[in-house]
């Protein structure tokens, strides 16, 4: 073969390599492209369909929006109107004729507004005596504590003012005086009026002699204090009218009885011992117990049964 066969072939077999070579790599091009058509049609035809969504829950988030306010608002306008029609009806009732059962209950009773002359002559003396501290250079009132003395201990020798025995009354210490604080002279009268109308309650608990007691009692003249300062408070005595539930129920046993007070009070207090033993108390409990006595002074005081101290269910655990 010449020289010039062999230039001439060797130039055809390049060329036609580079030919399938050039038909190799466009196959391999081939397997870029997508496979739904076009790269950018698609990418803006997914733009349009999310900002459509965006819109749209936009839209339905305002809707939901002023939906929510216009229940508020009708739910604002029936509240309105309910409490305008409820208190017509409660302002209309003071001036009309009840039912027996429904005037004399105690949700009735909390609605009148204004106290008899009656009520209104014993509440003034009662807070009068409400209003007398205790003051040991009294004759009157060293006198009211010798006398809570002979009828605590009839058989016993009067001590002085100042005396370790008056512990054994349940004083703290040996100066009755510097016991009273806010319980006021009231609580020593109501200490007298125990041991001279309910004697045989007032000695019982005097000497512990109910039930199972503790080995750390509570101190009787103390506890006694305790309970007429809480008998303050929980009948809103302080306040010109008592605003108080019990206080405004409390009013109407005024009414029955001048003594209500104290009678009140021996109740309370032969309450206070039941519960001191059903429960097991002890002296560091004793804050405790007469928060419960409270509580259920309470109750009974709310029953519509009750028109005087005597009905009360804790009435019948006082002997005289």
């Amino acid at each position: 073969m010449s020289a010039g066969a062999l230039r001439s072939r060797l130039h055809h077999g390049h060329v036609g390599s580079l030919r399938n070579e050039n038909h190799k790599m466009s196959g391999l091009d081939g397997m870029h492209e997508p496979l739904l058509g076009n790269q950018d049609y698609d990418g803006r035809h997914s733009e349009g369909r999310i900002l459509d969504d965006i819109c749209g829950e936009e839209q339905r988030n305002k809707h939901l929006h002023w939906l929510i306010l216009f229940f508020n608002l009708i739910v604002e306008w029936i509240q309105w109107i309910a409490n305008i029609i409820l208190g017509s009806v409660l302002f209309i009732a003071q001036f009309l004729p009840l039912p027996g059962n429904i005037q004399n209950g105690p949700k009735w009773r909390l609605l009148e507004p204004e106290l008899d002359p009656i009520q209104e002559a014993r509440l003034r003396s009662l807070q009068q005596r409400l209003g007398v501290p205790f003051d040991r250079s009294q004759l009157e009132h060293q006198d009211a504590l010798k006398q809570l003395w002979r009828l605590a201990y009839p058989n016993r020798e009067l001590p002085s003012l100042k005396s370790e025995l008056w512990k054994d009354m349940g004083w703290q210490g040996p100066d009755p005086s510097t016991d009273f604080r806010g319980g006021g002279f009231i609580s020593l009268e109501n200490l007298i009026f125990f041991a001279t109308k309910y004697p045989q309650s007032f000695q019982r608990l005097l000497h512990k002699q109910d039930g199972k007691r503790s080995e750390w009692e509570y101190p009787f003249s103390a506890a006694g204090v305790n309970i007429s300062f809480m008998l303050q408070q929980m009948l809103d005595l302080e306040s010109e009218k008592p605003s108080s539930k019990a206080g405004r129920l409390f009013l109407e046993l005024l009414a029955e009885d001048e003594m209500a007070f104290d009678n009140l009070y021996c109740v309370a207090f032969q309450m206070l011992d039941a519960q001191w033993l059903a429960k097991q108390a002890t002296y560091m409990e004793f804050n405790g117990i007469l928060k419960s006595t409270r509580t259920q002074l309470e109750q009974e005081l709310s029953l519509s049964s009750v028109s005087s101290v005597k009905d009360l269910p804790a009435y019948s655990l006082l002997k005289r």
